[in-house]
């Protein structure tokens, strides 16, 4: 299964994914979805920004699927990951903001990292605001 991560450009995690800082991406939401159930150690993600195109390619090595109980336990969860997910063992405030309120939290594990040659990406069919999309094949998609 391929997957694409659609990230927020004013976070400035790909560079940190591309330097080995960010080892695994997060993924909070408030019902299950993908890449919940769907993304399996030895699946390809694909990173991009959301209005760029995709640059960079990795291998799941591993998944952990969280059922979040309470805004508290949220914070306990992303303290396990948090140097993995953002490169600094610091929670800043947009983040603890961001995970509030979550039900599902995902953390995707993933090493061979490799800058790829950019390309565009059609997502008609998955949502504007989608923010990951999980398909068999990423050339079903790629422009």
């Amino acid at each position: 299964m391929d997957h694409i991560a659609i990230m927020k450009k004013s976070w400035g995690l790909i560079p940190k994914i591309v330097s080995g800082e960010k080892t695994c991406e997060a993924r909070w939401y408030k019902t299950k979805r993908a890449p919940w159930g769907v993304a399996h150690k030895g699946d390809r993600i694909y990173f991009k920004n959301g209005s760029g195109p995709v640059m960079v390619t990795a291998i799941v090595s591993d998944v952990y699927q969280y059922e979040v109980k309470s805004n508290t336990h949220a914070l306990e969860i992303m303290k396990k990951h948090i140097l993995s997910d953002l490169g600094t063992n610091e929670m800043p405030k947009d983040i603890q903001k961001y995970i509030t309120n979550k039900n599902y939290a995902m953390f995707l594990y993933f090493t061979n990292v490799k800058k790829i040659q950019p390309f565009e990406i059609d997502k008609r069919g998955f949502g504007s605001m989608t923010a990951w999309i999980s398909i068999d094949n990423i050339n079903k998609i790629k422009l």
